[in-house]
């Protein structure tokens, strides 16, 4: 299926765009899920667990120090994400000062 992004409006190719960031988030946090699992796997058949191996407890029960997941995303720059905590990013700020809501930044 080839989509004709010519033939789209602005509105429709930025709700596109919008769309496939948050796929490729949703991917990138499943194929690590899928990573670790395969290393857990891979650590067990020696007969190790990861923790082992690698001195650091593996999941989300990380020691303290870990980071927060993110909770925004610039519309502009999806690398650009904000956790929700401490001083809002110049980014956030100039998009709700834009008129959007902080809702339509969620991840």
């Amino acid at each position: 299926m080839a989509i004709k992004l010519e033939k789209m409006s602005r509105k429709e190719l930025e709700t596109l765009r919008a769309d496939v960031d948050k796929a490729i988030v949703a991917s990138h946090k499943k194929e690590k899920k899928e990573a670790l699992a395969a290393a857990q796997k891979a650590a067990a058949e020696f007969g190790f667990s990861l923790e082992e191996l690698t001195g650091k407890r593996a999941g989300r029960a990380a020691a303290k120090g870990t980071k927060a997941e993110a909770k925004y995303m610039d519309p502009e720059n999806p690398t650009n994400t904000w956790t929700g905590k401490g001083r809002q990013p110049n980014w956030f700020k100039t998009a709700v000062a834009g008129g959007k809501s902080p809702d339509d930044l969620l991840i």
